[in-house]
């Protein structure tokens, strides 16, 4: 009887010790890991760059960063953050930096709907004058996603987090945390980078670079054409001179504006989404530093 009892109580204490652990086995970092391997998965696809192909991976993101936000609400994972303040710092500069451009997008996305809006009516009316401005609105746009792609380039730099060997956090945390970044880093990329390069503008990085940050450099990529089909089939060649196109010409191309409207606004939802969960986890990760700071106090 000592002997059963003593074995129950054994079993009673690892169960609280790895339900103590800060989200070490927790079901919730599985299940992430396996959103994060989605998106893994969806890069793979690459080759196929099209307004689908960055919409599924907009959904898979914001996915992920739910699934963050959930961790950093455990209590178990708020008690491992408290003790590595100068960790959650760094955190919050990261997410502050994916805040900052996603609203900057945001703006951006919702300039570029009416434009393209305005623009349908102009070729309706084949008003050549309206249509190069929205050509030169769409080339200064390529240069406002080439400056969101340069200002992301600070946080690759600095995600090296998981190998800082922070006291307190787990392995498993650290490295799930960082594999997020890693993924918000590759979807931002194929993101502004398409739009980019589907409106013209030679300054901007190269896909590799998004191939790099998914360890998969393809030499063969930059070969092929950049941008996103849609955006890209669009063409300025396509705006001018429309008074010199036919009927039938000018219907196509009419078609395919109304087809990449809808594409427009699917990205902006998709982009919203991940806007709003990037900030839901940022203010968990503030509140974890505010719980640290209580207990300090």
């Amino acid at each position: 009887m000592g002997l059963r009892f003593k074995i129950v109580n054994i079993v009673i204490k690892k169960r609280v010790r790895s339900i103590s652990l800060p989200c070490r086995s927790h079901p919730l970092i599985f299940q992430l890991k396996d959103q994060i391997a989605n998106l893994h998965s969806w890069s793979l696809n690459s080759d196929s760059r099209t307004a689908a192909w960055i919409c599924e991976g907009l959904s898979h993101l914001k996915t992920v960063h739910n699934h963050l936000d959930d961790i950093l609400n455990l209590p178990q994972t708020r008690e491992s953050l408290r003790h590595n303040p100068h960790w959650i710092d760094k955190l919050l500069e990261h997410f502050l930096r994916f805040v900052d451009v996603y609203g900057i997008f945001q703006t951006l996305i919702l300039s570029l709907k009416e434009e393209h809006s305005a623009a349908q009516v102009a070729m309706r009316r084949k008003d050549e004058e309206k249509i190069a401005l929205y050509v030169k609105s769409r080339k200064r746009l390529a240069r406002q996603m080439a400056k969101l792609v340069s200002s992301l380039s600070t946080v690759q730099k600095k995600t090296k987090i998981a190998e800082q060997g922070q006291a307190g956090v787990t392995a498993d945390l650290a490295a799930v945390i960082e594999e997020v970044i890693g993924v918000t880093m590759t979807v931002s990329l194929a993101l502004f980078n398409g739009i980019s390069e589907s409106f013209g503008t030679k300054n901007t990085w190269r896909w590799t670079r998004l191939d790099r940050v998914t360890k998969k450099v393809k030499k063969s990529a930059e070969d092929q054409e950049k941008g996103i089909q849609e955006f890209r089939e669009i063409g300025s060649e396509n705006l001018r001179e429309l008074k010199k196109k036919g009927k039938e010409e000018t219907k196509i191309a009419m078609k395919k504006m109304r087809d990449l409207e809808d594409w427009i606004s699917d990205i902006e939802n998709g982009s919203q989404r991940v806007f709003r969960s990037l900030i839901s986890a940022r203010v968990s990760l503030l509140n974890a530093l505010s719980q640290q700071q209580e207990h300090k106090n």
